[in-house]
């Protein structure tokens, strides 16, 4: 991207890493990669052992959950060796069970096959309505830009869709003929929607000139409506189109007014709305599809004072309302023709969702459950009666027991009074004495981090260490305001609630400076970088994962992807109040002469969300300005993208080097 293009003129004397493809950018991240692989291979290297540790706890050939539509199962099989899962379909059993016949099964995409040696990410995986056609899009870089193809399942015929810089969605109308798609605008903007049928020439449908604006189509949960958003981050503009009519005019919800947001779906009842136009903590609104427009909108639920509507799923035997509520998801279900009912979940604090793989038309919706200390659970819920069976449980191979770990939920006390809660997991033994502690958070985009199970993390509870998670303000772990008050003129409060979160786990004994270990990825790298730059002597290390930490550059460079999309998140740097702001806590504009915690830090050579020079620029900043001799490791991979590598086998690798660096560091208790 052409430096001459950032308006702020402050000298920055690391720019010339932004020279992609440039020699001696390119000799710089190479000799770094060089630097850490040397520093790791010779203090106490572990990556072999820790790789064959996850591994050994994954079901390295398994069967996923088939998901039911139409006359067919649909699933993926992984297999020993194999980086990536392989994709088929079976008829479905008479007595409408989930028993698969590999007799009977056809294989419809095999991503091994097409990947090779190089990098593959699968975008959209999209069946046709007649179950004849599969529709598929793939990302061979890792910078989000996908190639769109179909194949006829019948005759195994596979043609490439021709449509440049494809954001990688797929939609298809009734028609099993039409489908839609959307591509990016130079600056990586999913930006114009596009009608596709084999063999013709693609129709431009809708483009959104707002570089603010991203576009999302998708079908209705009845599978009788198309949808397309047009979202900023605090405002949307909905229209939708009968899916039988994919050549018809979409019809507008309600036109954008900034801060409206409103998301839409249909069910038996028609349209449903979740909008925030009643107040922050959303209302839910139903209308006749032929009668969009807000002045027909019917209020069906208020908005509730206390938590969230942060979501809703509609089948047509009844409505499930996703609430945010003290820190964790909870349901409520209004089935069609009984009393509403709350689902209760079996531990205090989890991870809860519902997960597709079940027809609009069914008694069952299934859900995603899991907690720190518990693998994932798809379970059935059967709407009328709500009783619950669990349809798969992910397996951890050898010796593990869940009630060997123990999760507890703390509260820290932010500079402002505020009460942040805190996920935490351990064996007994490790919550009884100070012991190394592994601190993740994000705080950014209203994301919530929901605690979740991970076989490789066992590598370190095994060893003594505590895992935690830091609900700080910028997600939407207690709700919308939650949000509302860590970005823009509040995101001080994002830092302020991590570092407070830090002070009392050290302060209540869990671990101490010299055993606590901080991490976050891209946004959350953002929260890294500005933490240890505040208070470097509370943390012992720190992984930063693609970090958005150049936050003030990439901010006032509009030519790069994706930042004027930012503001709303940020702020604009062309107020003065707001650059000032933004340069106060910016990670890299504040590295200064002290000492730093030990650091690993990632990049991806072709990530489009978060520059690579970003990592970059900011190491190289760190090493001239620091004033202690801890290791300070960047690893770029050179064919990867946001998401870090793409093949399972590959990803293990990336966390068993994280964590040798880690063991190196902080050693087990």
């Amino acid at each position: 991207m052409p430096l001459s293009t950032r308006r702020d003129a402050t000298p920055d004397p690391y720019a010339w890493l932004e020279q992609r493809d440039l020699d001696e950018v390119i000799d710089h991240l190479k000799a770094e990669n060089s630097h850490t692989e040397q520093w790791l291979s010779t203090h106490d290297d572990q990556r072999a052992q820790l790789f064959e540790e996850i591994r050994g706890r994954i079901r390295e050939t398994d069967l996923s959950l088939p998901a039911v539509w139409g006359p067919w199962l649909y699933y993926q099989r992984t297999e020993a060796g194999a980086e990536y899962p392989r994709y088929f379909r079976c008829p479905r059993p008479a007595d409408g069970g989930l028993q698969t016949d590999p007799t009977q099964e056809q294989p419809l995409l095999d991503l091994n096959e097409l990947a090779g040696d190089g990098f593959l990410q699968l975008g959209d995986f999209a069946i046709s309505p007649d179950h004849h056609w599969l529709a598929y899009s793939l990302d061979r870089q890792g910078d989000e830009t996908y190639c769109l193809y179909l194949k006829h399942l019948d005759s195994g015929n596979i043609s490439e869709l021709p449509l440049d810089q494809a954001d990688g969605s797929l939609v298809w109308a009734n028609d099993s003929v039409t489908l839609f798609a959307v591509s990016m605008d130079e600056a990586s903007r999913p930006a114009t929607l596009w009608r596709l049928q084999l063999g013709t020439p693609a129709v431009r449908v809708y483009h959104e000139a707002d570089q603010r604006f991203y576009l999302h189509a998708y079908r209705s949960s009845s599978e009788q409506w198309l949808i397309l958003a047009s979202d900023s981050k605090n405002t949307s503009e909905v229209r939708v189109v009968s899916a039988e009519q994919p050549a018809g005019d979409w019809q507008l919800l309600s036109r954008r007014i900034t801060g409206h947001e409103y998301h839409v779906d249909h069910g038996p009842d028609g349209l449903l709305i979740r909008s925030n136009d009643r107040g922050e903590n959303f209302a839910l609104y139903r209308t006749d599809p032929h009668h969009p427009l807000r002045r027909n909108w019917e209020l069906v639920v208020d908005v509730d004072p206390q938590r969230t509507l942060e979501d809703f799923s509609v089948q047509r035997h009844g409505l499930l309302l996703h609430y945010r509520d003290g820190g964790l998801t909870r349901l409520e279900v209004r089935p069609a023709n009984s009393a509403h009912y709350d689902v209760s979940m079996p531990d205090a604090v989890y991870s809860l969702h519902v997960q597709g793989g079940e027809e609009y038309v069914s008694e069952y919706i299934r859900l995603r459950y899991e907690s720190l200390n518990r693998p994932a659970q798809v379970r059935a819920l059967h709407l009328p009666s709500g009783n619950q069976s669990i349809l798969k449980q992910t397996p951890v191979e050898g010796h593990f027991d869940a009630d060997d770990y123990e999760v507890r939920r703390e509260w820290a006390t932010a500079p402002d009074g505020t009460r942040i809660p805190i996920s935490l997991v351990g064996r007994p033994a490790s919550l009884a004495a100070p012991a190394p502690l592994y601190l993740y958070g994000y705080g950014a985009y209203g994301a919530s981090m929901d605690p979740w199970f991970s076989h490789a993390r066992l590598s370190l509870l095994d060893r003594g260490w505590l895992f935690a998670i830091a609900h700080v303000r910028g997600g939407a772990d207690m709700g919308e305001a939650w949000y509302q008050q860590g970005k823009l003129e509040h995101k001080t409060n994002t830092f302020g609630d991590f570092i407070a979160c830090a002070e009392h786990l050290i302060g209540n004994q869990y671990t101490d400076s010299g055993k606590l270990v901080i991490a976050g990825g891209s946004a959350g790298g953002l929260l890294i970088g500005n933490v240890i730059n505040q208070r470097p002597e509370l943390f012992a290390a720190a992984v930063a994962d693609v970090p958005f930490v150049d936050v003030w550059n990439t901010m006032n460079n509009p030519a790069l992807p994706l930042t004027i999309g930012e503001y709303e998140e940020w702020g604009d740097p062309n107020d003065p109040v707001v650059a000032e702001r933004i340069r106060s806590y910016a990670p890299y504009e504040q590295v200064r002469q002290q000492a730093y915690p030990a650091m690993f830090v990632t990049a991806g050579y072709h990530d489009m969300r978060v520059q690579y020079w970003e990592a970059a620029k900011w190491v190289a900043k760190l090493r001239h300005s620091k004033t202690d001799d801890r290791p300070l490791l960047l690893r770029t991979q050179m064919s990867a993208g946001h998401g870090g590598a793409s093949g399972r086998y590959q990803s293990m690798k990336e966390l068993a080097e994280e964590y040798s660096f880690l063991l190196a560091i902080i050693g087990s208790r």
